[in-house]
């Protein structure tokens, strides 16, 4: 494991019990979170879209504010639901964060996962072509995106242009450098990462995967890492991809510690519907001692095949005590699992 990170939903209620009682407080606990985590030397801030929830949702006006408040940490998404978004408007936007944060943006995006509403991407002004499903659809904004992120210039330029035009076809500005390379695409099946890995994307995996063989989740999980690699090494890219897995894991070090989470909990991986006929296969939670929890981590195949580790967060138990549980981690467990 070379890098680790965390990954917020950014859940907000108006609940006594919530220290993330707005919109506002999930916003700006999500930059200060970041924050603690460079100086905890975390290696990422990553955080998920959601729509029409009490969650982040735009992800862009936040990563550029995270940029402009660190200086080393990756920071990503985990992931943007493409279904929902214009490629050109989303390349611009991209591109401005990535330049405020020096080029340290690490974008997950997929076609995205069961929403609050039905099609709620339709309220957003998208639509399927004929012959096409939102799925479909979803892949389809994603490869225009890529190809944006390219820097060619393909759109005819006005022969009598307000301002100066460079020679040639013009490109969406600003545009940065090297982003193409840093996009990755959450699959939750074997064929969707190995397509991300023909298109030269780098992988991200979730707590969630299509139950696909029956296997337990972590077994399942380092399958899909293993097809991504042979696709990538099949398409004959030239780099060396990024994998990143998603856990929920939590050191019980104090009383809070097992007040929270040392009841015991989602210690066997789930099944569950996403729809009529998708099975799907939720990855279990560790809490435990930090002995303890070396022990169980070491057993779990896909972090072991992984590059990268995202920690789930709690977010509405604030930003001291998730400091604190990032912190347990990184001193207690992370070493003994090769980080660093």
């Amino acid at each position: 494991m070379k890098k680790i990170g965390f990954l917020s939903f950014g859940h907000w209620t108006p609940s006594p019990h919530s220290r993330t009682q707005s919109a506002s407080d999930a916003l700006l606990q999500s930059i200060d979170l970041a924050v603690e985590a460079e100086r905890l030397g975390m290696d990422g801030a990553y955080f998920r879209v959601h729509h029409f929830a009490r969650q982040l949702a735009s992800p862009f006006p936040l990563l550029a504010a995270v940029g402009a408040k660190t200086r080393r940490i990756e920071i990503g998404t985990a992931v943007i639901d493409m279904r929902y978004e214009n490629p050109h408007y989303m390349a611009e936007d991209a591109g401005a964060a990535d330049l405020i944060a020096g080029g340290r943006l690490q974008l997950g995006i997929s076609r995205g996962s069961p929403e609050q509403v039905i099609e709620g991407w339709r309220y957003f002004g998208h639509h399927p072509m004929e012959d096409e499903n939102d799925e479909q659809m979803g892949r389809r904004h994603g490869e225009e995106f890529l190809e944006l992120l390219r820097g060619k210039g393909f759109a005819q330029p006005n022969p009598r242009p307000m301002f100066p035009n460079p020679p040639g076809l013009l490109r969406l500005e600003p545009y940065s450098e090297g982003l193409r390379d840093r996009i990755w695409w959450g699959a939750a099946t074997n064929a969707t990462a190995a397509w991300a890995a023909k298109l030269g994307m780098n992988l991200q995996s979730s707590t969630l995967k299509f139950d696909e063989t029956g296997e337990p989740f972590h077994i399942q999980q380092a399958a899909q890492i293993r097809a991504f690699r042979a696709a990538w090494k099949e398409a004959g890219h030239a780099r060396t991809p990024r994998i990143s897995v998603s856990r929920s894991i939590f050191a019980l070090i104090d009383d809070r510690d097992r007040a929270y989470f040392g009841r015991g909990g989602q210690e066997e991986d789930t099944i569950g519907f996403l729809d009529e006929n998708t099975r799907a296969i939720f990855g279990r939670s560790y809490a435990a001692e930090p002995d303890v929890l070396i022990e169980e981590l070491r057993k779990d195949e896909a972090i072991a095949e992984a590059d990268t580790l995202l920690l789930t967060v709690p977010n509405q138990l604030g930003v001291a005590y998730n400091a604190h549980v990032m912190e347990a981690i990184l001193t207690t467990v992370a070493p003994a699992l090769g980080w660093r």
